[in-house]
């Protein structure tokens, strides 16, 4: 299981006195208000930043982090992914699941025999989808959806699944 979620993607500066402009890639935005730290992936590290202030703009956040007080100290982290570690997540209703834990798992029939692998999770508006990479080759695309999924179990490793008819039929 992952220890560490994303929550946004730094995407530019904003101004010159070091906030940053992030895209959210968590269901709820406003999270960022309970942060009091977080952590920036640069690809060769992970440091730990302390949030001073929040704003939002359109769909993006508006963060200031403590120290970096202007433009040329945070330009280098454009690009770069923030954090959480897994105590600090949202917490989870029933039948709810962090896509990073969801992703890998091993994809069962009915019966519980494999079928394939988990390679994704697309968000539509609707209901979330899952995109299985089949055993042989194939690709199904099968909705989150209670009539679908039968079963799932992180700590097992597996998703038992029921597939609508016409979801596998050869075009």
């Amino acid at each position: 299981m992952e220890n560490f979620f994303q929550v946004g993607i730094i995407t530019a500066t904003h101004g010159v006195n070091g906030e940053v402009k992030v895209y959210p890639t968590t269901d709820d935005p406003k999270r960022f208000k309970r942060l009091k730290e977080i952590l920036l992936d640069t690809g060769k590290e992970r440091l730990t930043l302390t949030i001073q202030s929040v704003k939002f703009f359109k769909q993006f956040v508006i963060l200031k982090f403590q120290g970096i007080d202007n433009i040329n100290d945070v330009e280098r982290y454009r690009k770069c992914s923030l954090l959480v570690p897994r105590e600090n997540a949202v917490r989870l209703g029933k039948d709810e699941y962090f896509v990073a834990d969801l992703e890998g798992l091993q994809v069962q029939d009915e019966e519980g025999n494999p079928i394939g692998v988990l390679k994704s999770v697309m968000e539509t508006g609707a209901n979330d989808v899952y995109v299985i990479e089949l055993s042989d080759g194939r690709e199904l695309l099968l909705p989150a959806i209670r009539q679908c999924v039968l079963e799932v179990d992180v700590e097992a490793g597996f998703i038992r699944i029921h597939i609508l008819e016409g979801l596998l039929d050869e075009t």
